[in-house]
C-alpha cells in the first residue's frame, strides 16, 4: 500500500512541475504519468565495434540477427511495425531467411492479414517459433510460415 502512495506522490510531483503549479504539460504527458506502469525498463548493454562501443536494447540486437519479436496484440501499429521490418530484412537479404518468434494474444484480424500477405509476398522464408502462446490472429500467422519451418516450444500453446 505505502509503495502505491509513493507512486502517486511521485507522479502528483511530476505533475506540478518545478513551479508546484499543475497544468503546465500537455494533456498526453498527464495521461502518460497516470497510466499503469505494467512494463518494466528494457536493459540496454554495450557492445565493441571496430570502430568504438554501441549502445542497443535487445529488440535492435534481434533484428541485426534477421529475427522479429511479435509479443504484442497485433493491431494496426504493431502490423506496421512488423511489415517494416519484413520488408527492411528483404532488401538486406533477399536470400536469408527471416525468424519471427510469436508470444501474442492475437487481436485484428485485418491487421493480422495484413502481416500474413507481406510474409507470404517477400521473398526469404519467414521461419515461426511460439513462445508462450500464439492465439487468434496469432495463431494464423504462426501458421502462416514457411512450410518445415513452424515450431513451438514444449510448453507454448496455440490457441485457433
Amino acid at each position: 500500500m505505502a509503495s502505491e502512495e509513493a507512486q502517486f506522490v511521485a507522479r502528483a510531483e511530476h505533475l506540478a512541475g518545478p513551479t508546484g503549479v499543475v497544468g503546465f504539460q500537455t494533456r498526453a504527458a498527464r495521461e502518460a504519468a497516470f497510466a499503469p506502469q505494467d512494463r518494466y525498463v528494457l536493459p540496454q548493454f554495450e557492445e565493441k565495434t571496430p570502430y568504438g562501443f554501441k549502445r542497443q536494447d535487445p529488440y535492435t540486437r534481434l533484428f541485426e540477427d534477421r529475427i522479429i519479436f511479435m509479443g504484442v496484440q497485433v493491431d494496426d501499429t504493431s502490423a506496421d511495425d512488423i511489415m517494416a521490418q519484413l520488408l527492411v530484412l528483404e532488401s538486406q537479404d533477399p536470400n536469408r531467411d527471416v525468424m519471427m518468434y510469436i508470444n501474442s494474444p492475437g487481436g485484428s484480424m485485418t491487421a493480422m492479414t495484413a502481416i500474413y500477405d507481406t510474409m507470404q509476398y517477400i521473398k526469404p522464408d519467414v521461419q515461426t517459433v511460439c513462445l508462450g502462446q500464439a492465439a487468434s490472429a496469432a495463431a494464423i500467422l504462426l501458421a502462416a510460415g514457411a512450410k518445415g519451418k513452424r515450431l513451438m516450444l514444449p510448453n507454448a500453446r496455440v490457441l485457433i
